[in-house]
């Protein structure tokens, strides 16, 4: 069931329509937030076909050669599944039997459709994830059964780029393709420097640092990499995060040093946006620094790089190579500043509509 089922009821007929006509759906208006995408399980058959679907994507592997399908077909897709699968059984949500990230993003869609509530029951709040499921179709198929003739399309990605947000489009809009009735669409744009985004991720490590019984040395701000050459073509995505950075030492009163931002999760051999997280950690313990914070503004929902790569990989790293003291500060999530910015992105994308 989606997040807001019972949110819209067929409208009677207007007045203009004729007597005998048979009752549609309309003038509704949907709103579908979209993330990432999990695995429906953590057996290496699920999570072989969410590694297929995400890594088949041009837009988040742009390199189509013989070598490329070769390495994913004949090395990538028979051995990493089971290894990745064993990394989500440490952070797979067994009451549901499901990934965090599709935990968090149901319940981000449920508390947004309880508060747009007072805009009226014309207002359909839904969430999909890009690879996986939901997936964008289906829920797009079911927004429109209900009658939303206009759709808002909030990808939950702070910092554009095109390996995330783009890559959400390309999907809704082949959904597109096969409607003969489509939906207006509008896609809300990146909120990387948005004054609201900026005080929640600065409060929210402001309230978790005051919860910890040690002070943090360094934090760092740690946002998913992508290929240096990416960049090069034309990406904003370094400059996004950058930004966010920048905002949030301002925000926050601490320098470069104090404040420092980093890149994770690489794969493969190329060369991807520096300085990288997990050489960090190791080098920062290695200096001297006794007690390490890592935020990851650029994730909208814990999911496996925040909970198992940083919170337990480079925890690990850091406390191998000297350091003592290491807390991930978990992701705005569902949490009220989560839902403020969430809400303020939507209630802005939304003007002219309702």
């Amino acid at each position: 069931m989606s997040a807001t089922s019972e949110i819209a009821t067929p409208a009677p007929n207007p007045a203009h329509r004729p007597a005998d006509h048979p009752p549609v759906m309309s003038g509704n208006i949907g709103v579908l937030l979209v993330n990432l995408g999990t695995p429906d399980a953590t057996d290496a058959t699920s999570v072989r076909t969410y590694l297929r679907e995400f890594l088949s994507d041009k837009r988040v592997i742009e390199e189509d050669t013989l070598v490329w399908k070769f390495v994913l077909n004949c090395i990538v897709l028979p051995f990493r599944p089971k290894r990745k699968g064993q990394d989500y059984e440490k952070i797979w949500n067994r009451d549901k039997n499901e990934s965090p990230l599709k935990t968090i993003t149901r319940s981000q869609a449920e508390k947004l459709a309880a508060v747009v509530e007072p805009l009226g029951k014309r207002v359909v709040v839904d969430w999909a994830m890009r690879y996986g499921n939901p997936s964008i179709a289906s829920r797009l198929d079911d927004l429109v059964a209900r009658g939303c003739e206009r759709i808002l399309i909030v990808p939950l990605y702070p910092q554009y780029a095109a390996a995330t947000s783009a890559t959400v489009c390309d999907e809704v809009f082949r959904a597109l393709m096969k409607m003969r009735w489509q939906p207006a669409i509008r896609v809300a744009p990146p909120w990387h420097d948005d004054p609201v985004y900026i005080d929640a991720v600065a409060s929210s490590l402001e309230a978790e640092l005051a919860r910890l019984p040690f002070k943090p040395d360094v934090v760092l701000a740690s946002f998913h990499g992508i290929p240096k050459h990416y960049f090069l073509k034309g990406d904003p995505y370094f400059c996004h995060c950058s930004k966010t950075v920048r905002l949030l030492r301002d925000r926050l009163g601490l320098d470069d040093r104090k404040l420092m931002l980093t890149f994770q999760s690489r794969f493969g051999r190329a060369e991807w946006l520096q300085p990288y997280t997990d050489m960090t950690v190791k080098r920062l313990a290695k200096e001297g620094v006794k007690n390490l914070a890592v935020i990851t503004p650029g994730f909208a929902a814990d999911c496996l790089e925040t909970l198992e790569e940083i919170a337990g990989e480079n925890a690990e790293y850091f406390k191998h190579a000297g350091g003592e003291n290491f807390a991930a500060i978990p992701c705005l999530n569902d949490s009220e500043a989560g839902m403020r910015v969430i809400w303020a992105v939507v209630l802005r994308e939304l003007k002219g509509w309702v």
